[in-house]
């Protein structure tokens, strides 16, 4: 499906917020749909912050960084339904769901970076842990 085929309700079209307008412009210019560029937000959030900030991988930071930022979003987006007629039975399930999409890789990263080597994290922490002989 493209951008041009998604079908948004009547309410979300015609009495938009501005975020809500401004996200379905991002999403008709760039040619994702709004999974994928959640899942892209995440991240881009995930590995900015770890660069920006010099976070582990291994920590929780950067993934409740992330839970966070999505958090306040949905809500903000819940709360943008409301104001424009969307019921809360609609708008919950999609908050859910974009909550879902946005969270899965952050969360599988942060699980492999704690319990395997695939980043090369386990053994640069069991070096850094090591005592070192200077005699």
């Amino acid at each position: 499906m493209t951008a041009d085929q998604i079908v948004y309700p009547p309410a979300v079209i015609h009495g938009s917020t501005w975020l809500q307008t401004a996200k379905m412009w991002i999403v008709h210019h760039v040619g994702l749909e709004k999974d994928a560029l959640h899942v892209y937000f995440a991240l881009a959030l995930l590995f900015g912050s770890v660069l920006l900030f010099r976070w582990s991988l291994r920590s929780v930071k950067p993934t409740a960084l992330i839970l966070v930022v999505a958090g306040l979003g949905e809500i903000w987006d819940i709360r943008d339904g409301l104001l424009t007629r969307v019921p809360a039975v609609v708008s919950v399930p999609d908050s859910i769901h974009d909550l879902w999409n946005t969270m899965f890789w952050p969360v599988a990263i942060l699980l492999l970076a704690r319990f395997t080597d695939m980043f090369g994290t386990r053994r640069a922490a069991a070096s850094e842990a090591a005592p070192t002989d200077t005699d």
